[in-house]
């Protein structure tokens, strides 16, 4: 009897250790994807991408050369010598909003006398801008269509470096495409310290500028911008707005018309002043004379070490700080002048749009 049960253990053990074998690569199974690739991320966010062409007259002078000689200035006018034509442009846009609100880049839709979107289900229709960011080269367009699909938005401070990515947009006006890649780099400071973007190697050509980033969930987590390149084409390095970034700038121009963004009158210095291993600041390099930071006593020189209780530990994070800020309300600084800190408050202004 005890050398059959001896005998029934291991074969009961083999049956148990089978069937938790089958178990186990089941729920593997059942967990799995149903199919690789960017499908199902693809065909979610592209129902929200559209292309946008514009169009704007031009006035050119043939005789220009001729006709700016004072004497022939009549005779020119009396042949009509300046000539109109239309200039097109594309680009793409993408839909944040149900009730017909589409974010493109300023520069697709500047100077503009048309603008035609075109829906992916191939139908289009006029937009009208509601307002556009120069600083963050964002643009908000609206248009009148019922049944559009929005697109949903990610956290783009939770975007890592390594992710996949994928740019959409109508390149070259080929109609609406798709490039993959990751994302290359944070933190890109463009031609102004609020243009933050994101690096990608995903392909962004002409007409891909205003498109979606987006995640493998079909989520946007940037709007394609521009490429760095020395010879005009494409060399892997294109960048985008990041996608809460953009949903700030559409709020304000939706509810103000404009950014209202909050200004003290100084210039940082790129690079930050270092305290040990990890503590940092911002040198203040220039004050703006008669502006909040002037009135507030701010000196070149100075090092500010906080901005209302935030760190300023470098000069995207210490202008993001202040832009914050409403226009009327106090910037309560901490400042190392010498070997003292001291305390000052300015009151910020509205931040005076690139150019003013």
């Amino acid at each position: 009897m005890a050398r059959l049960a001896f005998l029934i253990w291991p074969v009961i053990t083999g049956i148990l250790a089978g069937i938790l074998i089958v178990l186990l690569v089941q729920g593997a199974n059942d967990s799995a994807p149903s199919r690789l690739g960017y499908a199902d991320a693809v065909a979610k966010a592209s129902a929200s991408v559209v292309n946008i062409y514009t169009t704007r007259i031009v006035t050119t002078t043939p005789l220009a050369f001729f006709c700016r000689d004072p004497r022939n200035r009549e005779l020119c006018e009396e042949l009509g010598a300046e000539q109109r034509r239309m200039q097109n442009s594309l680009g793409s846009g993408v839909v944040v909003r149900e009730d017909g609100y589409v974010l493109t880049n300023a520069h697709v839709i500047a100077d503009a006398d048309e603008i035609l979107v075109a829906l992916p289900n191939g139908s289009t229709t006029n937009a009208s801008i509601v307002g556009t960011d120069l600083e963050t080269d964002l643009a908000l367009l609206k248009i009148n269509r019922d049944a559009l699909i929005p697109i949903q938005v990610a956290d783009s401070n939770a975007v890592r470096v390594g992710d996949p990515v994928l740019a959409i947009g109508n390149p070259f006006g080929l109609g609406q495409t798709v490039s993959a890649g990751i994302v290359s780099a944070k933190g890109r400071e463009g031609a102004t310290v609020l243009q933050q973007y994101i690096q990608t190697d995903a392909a962004i050509n002409p007409g891909n500028s205003g498109g979606a980033l987006v995640d493998l969930d079909g989520q946007l987590v940037g709007i394609n911008a521009l490429i760095f390149s020395q010879s005009g084409d494409w060399q892997g390095i294109s960048f985008a707005i990041p996608s809460t970034i953009a949903m700030n700038v559409m709020e304000d121009l939706i509810s103000e018309g404009k950014v209202i963004r909050g200004f003290l009158g100084v210039e940082f210095d790129p690079e930050p002043v270092r305290f040990g291993r990890t503590l940092t600041a911002v040198l203040v390099n220039t004050v703006v004379p008669n502006g909040p930071a002037d009135e507030a006593g701010i000196l070149p020189g100075d090092i500010i070490l906080s901005i209302n209780g935030m760190e300023a530990r470098d000069r995207q994070r210490a202008t993001q700080h202040i832009t914050m800020v409403a226009p009327g309300s106090p910037i309560a600084m901490e400042v190392l002048r010498g070997q003292s800190v001291i305390e000052l408050t300015a009151v910020a202004i509205l931040r005076p749009q690139p150019g003013q």
